[in-house]
């Protein structure tokens, strides 16, 4: 009896079960926190070198004649303090941004919690929880992955920064950091770019404008799309009105005035050239900190006309016929850039792909080979067969297998022959082809195989347009450049382009000779509707196998474009040639473009003249020409519109040959 009562004590005196299970899962738990702190702290970044308003200066571009082109950077001067916030803007942000900004402590519970609640009930992330202190740590140290790992990270720098700085000295950091489109990093290089004045002169409205672009800057930004952008403006207003901000009063008379946005000198698209542009100038001034003046050779007004000409190809269906990327490159007499468009829409793909993408040239190319061919003694009047032809194995085709027998020359290159094309470069000799397009400008790897004629081997839209750019001038060449002067704020000189006459690379009768030829293409061949009533219009187009690329490249009045369509993935297209979109695109922006009347009689008048003929020549005469130069023996392809052999790697690349067109 007296062992029955003291087990019943012992087990009175002991933990249950339960509560000893959670308890051990309680010191686990914050074990296991801890050891994920220590891990998370780690790998923190380093912190000691964040400041509440640092800055690294603003470069200015401009163009030819002084207009602004774009800002980049942040101006010495246009820094936002934290004794100094720009109160409408900053109700504006931290009304759509973060209402109880002032009251957490850099997690905001409640908003997290309303975020998660609305996110389950949709089945998808319609709102997002973080604080204004959770953006800044994301965008001041962070990826912009979304990983948990991340997201803890996130949160931990937001409780150091609550703990480092106050709350004003965190919105003014992120009203400096933040990107609110247009190439505008920070308030107030956002609010000189839109509106041309200082944040703290925004009015309610305007502010409202600037705060709606924090949620996706490029959608509404007021350049692209002014409507959206009024819209997501009326949105912030009445968030401002509904956490107290402004009166009802001010929210009606914000919303009913009209916001005149200062379109500025240039135009979105401009951003391919100004990001081109900024990686040279970090070049030419390497670690120099304050605000810069670039002024360069782009003309804001043929800007424009090369990105509506552009846009209009894309956009109509009979000039682009399946193509959804493009690019156009505009070069004068110098090698001056006097517009770069760079694809359909910056704000959806600031990749460049007038001075990135490599792609086949094909029919672009043959300039090049007959260049060299007259070089080595023929002439436009040569008779050549345009027939089936092969080389072993490889039996290229003309585009559509339409062929003619008996033609000149001139009449081959009219009609963009492949057939007789590759007759050209056998007889004249490929290394001398690949010699003629190296001294022209072509700098893109090229081989010494049957494809090489028919521009099988990449190249971007700049390169072509630089290595076209002889015929133009009289036979000089010239290398391609964007920059006239960098110079400090205070006016100092740090760079200055110093203008060169190019190096003769083509001799007159070559020059001469070739104007024959691309006058053929325009007045009767392929490139029929690059014509521009009353005006001289020299160019010759390229349409590559399958239709994946279709190009023209030409000059009009002392202005050499070249123009490319095509897929970006490299896929067909449904049947774009260069004659079709690029010859109409290049057309549309020539009659546009603001350029000088300047026509090849006048640049070949201009054009010094040697005194020794041998000088002139400028290429060895033609029974000194090798007629076949040595090289590896091609591997066999299939005719151009056939499928190359999948297991033989030499046929794959020959059989993505250029085309007629």
């Amino acid at each position: 009896m007296a062992r029955t009562h003291r087990s019943a004590r012992s087990r009175k005196g002991r933990m249950p079960v339960w509560l000893r299970v959670l308890t051990l899962m309680v010191i686990a738990g914050g074990l296991l926190t801890t050891g994920v702190i220590v891990h998370l702290a780690r790998t923190l970044p380093d912190l000691s070198a964040i400041e509440p308003a640092p800055h690294s200066g603003e470069t200015v571009l401009l163009d030819r004649d002084g207009r602004t082109i774009a800002r980049r950077g942040q101006s010495t001067s246009a820094v936002i303090t934290a004794d100094a916030l720009p109160q409408n803007l900053a109700d504006a942000v931290l009304a759509v941004e973060d209402r109880r900004f002032y009251s957490h402590f850099g997690i905001d519970l409640i908003g997290t919690g309303r975020a998660l609640m609305a996110n389950i009930r949709a089945g998808r992330v319609v709102q997002g929880g973080s604080t204004i202190t959770q953006q800044l740590a994301k965008n001041l140290f962070l990826s912009s992955e979304r990983t948990y790992e991340r997201k803890a990270q996130e949160v931990l720098l937001a409780f150091w920064l609550e703990h480092r700085f106050t709350k004003d000295e965190i919105l003014a950091l992120y009203l400096n950091r933040v990107y609110f489109g247009a190439g505008a990093w920070g308030a107030e290089a956002a609010s000189r770019r839109y509106f041309s004045k200082p944040a703290d002169d925004l009015s309610i409205g305007e502010a409202a404008l600037l705060a709606g672009l924090l949620k996706a800057p490029s959608r509404y930004a007021p350049t692209n799309d002014s409507r959206r952008a009024s819209v997501r403006a009326t949105v912030v207003l009445d968030l401002m009105y509904a956490t107290s901000r402004i009166s009802q009063s001010e929210r009606i008379d914000a919303a009913s005035t009209p916001i005149r946005v200062s379109r500025g000198s240039s135009s979105p698209g401009a951003g391919w050239f100004a990001d081109w542009v900024m990686t040279q100038v970090r070049e030419l001034a390497p670690g120099h900190q304050g605000d810069l003046i670039v002024r360069t050779t782009l003309d804001v007004d043929a800007q424009r006309a090369a990105e509506t000409a552009l846009t209009q190809g894309l956009e109509n269906p009979d000039w682009a016929r399946g193509a959804s990327e493009g690019a156009l490159i505009a070069l004068d007499s110098q090698g001056g850039v006097r517009a770069m468009v760079g694809g359909h829409d910056y704000a959806q793909a600031p990749f460049n792909r007038a001075v990135n993408a490599r792609r086949q040239p094909g029919s672009a190319f043959k300039p090049f080979v007959y260049a060299a061919a007259f070089e080595g003694g023929l002439s436009p009047e040569d008779i050549f067969v345009d027939a089936p032809i092969a080389y072993g194995d490889w039996a290229p085709q003309n585009y559509g297998d339409r062929y003619e027998g008996e033609m000149s020359l001139e009449r081959a290159f009219a009609r963009s022959s492949n057939a007789v094309a590759v007759q050209v470069a056998e007889a004249t000799g490929r290394g001398w082809v690949m010699r003629t397009a190296r001294r022209m400008g072509v700098d893109s790897p090229l081989e010494n195989t049957h494809a090489l004629s028919l521009g099988a081997y990449e190249v971007t839209p700049l390169e072509l347009g630089q290595a076209y750019l002889p015929f133009m001038n009289g036979g000089r060449s010239a290398d391609a450049y964007a920059i006239l002067s960098v110079r400090t704020a205070d006016g100092d000189m740090l760079f200055e382009h110093e203008p060169r006459q190019g190096e003769r690379v083509l001799a007159d009768r070559i020059l001469r000779q070739m104007d024959q030829l691309f006058d053929a293409a325009v007045s009767y061949g392929t490139a029929r509707s690059a014509r521009v009533d009353g005006r001289l219009v020299r160019g010759k187009t390229g349409t590559t196998n399958d239709n994946r690329d279709a190009w023209f490249a030409g000059w009009m009045d002392g202005l050499t474009a070249v123009v490319w369509m095509g897929n970006d993935d490299y896929s067909a297209t449904t049947d774009a040639v260069g004659g079709a979109g690029p010859a109409r695109v290049f057309a549309a922006f020539m009659s546009a473009a603001p350029v000088p009347p300047r026509g090849l009689d006048a640049v070949l008048a201009d054009a010094p003249r040697s005194d020794d003929p041998i000088a002139n020549l400028l290429s060895p005469p033609a029974q000194t020409l090798p007629m076949h130069e040595a090289e590896p023996a091609p591997e066999p392809v299939e005719a151009e519109e056939t499928p190359a052999e999948d297991d033989d790697p030499i046929a794959d690349l020959l059989g993505r040959l250029g085309g007629a067109q």
